[in-house]
């Protein structure tokens, strides 16, 4: 069976990723979205409606849009952002379900870390200029001790959850790979948008773990001041290593 060809608008934004590699739509969020975690999203707005329409023109391995974290402003509504975090995140796109009204309920995952270099704010909805973020452990020589030291203080911290909340709370299955640990702790440790902004942006995944242990440290002195819990949930999502 031949190829069905692409939609003139998809073919041409296709053609536009060759030419410019480091150039991604935008889904700007009230969050932030980590290497690896999962994040599913309820897709209603008419523009993101768009974008998701084109990215399903494309070939799967394509299908992917850049979500940074929103520094001031709002999620919904033309002009509701007004500043962004730097450092963003890939979301590679892994399953959609489309319904009747042109509503999309997609699942997402978490990949590649980027730096933004500009924006492109020309069409419905925000086009980023990025700068690849390598995603490597830095220091050899220090990681393996802060590896450790990261996993005892994140015991320390649930079970200074269950004093102050009188419940047993639920942890991540921690990952061998210390640059995984790293990303699995910034998704389970329950802080502020700035303090996971921070981590995320972290320079490799050495300086992530040092942040986390000071962190976890803080945390941990908090709650048993305190005795009592931060208002979120201990995990946001399911967090997966590919």
């Amino acid at each position: 069976m031949a190829a069905r060809p692409l939609p003139r608008r998809a073919a041409a934004y296709a053609r536009s990723l060759e030419r410019v590699p480091d150039r991604l739509p935008l889904f700007p969020l009230g969050l932030v979205l980590l290497p690896g975690l999962l994040l599913p999203l309820h897709v209603f707005e008419e523009r993101y409606r768009l974008l998701m329409t084109e990215l399903l023109e494309l070939p799967e391995e394509q299908r992917r849009f850049g979500v940074v974290a929103i520094r001031s402003g709002r999620e919904v509504g033309a002009g509701g952002v007004t500043a962004l975090h730097e450092v963003g995140c890939v979301a590679r796109v892994r399953r959609v379900d489309s319904h009747e009204d042109g509503r999309f309920d997609i699942l997402t995952t978490g990949a590649e870390r980027f730096r933004l270099t500009g924006l492109e704010p020309s069409g419905p909805y925000l086009t980023g200029r990025v700068q690849w973020l390598p995603d490597d452990m830095g220091p050899a020589e220090e990681a393996p001790l802060l590896d450790r030291a990261v996993r005892a203080a994140f015991l320390d911290y649930l079970a200074a959850l269950e004093e102050a909340g009188g419940r047993e709370a639920s942890s991540p299955d921690l990952p061998d790979s210390s640059l995984v640990l790293g990303y699995v702790i910034a998704a389970s440790v329950v802080v502020d948008l700035e303090d996971r902004q921070a981590l995320l942006a972290a320079e490799d995944g050495t300086a992530r773990l040092r942040a986390e242990l000071s962190l976890l440290r803080r945390e941990v002195t908090l709650l048993r001041a305190l005795g009592a819990t931060p208002a979120p949930e201990l995990t946001r999502g399911p967090v997966s290593p590919n």
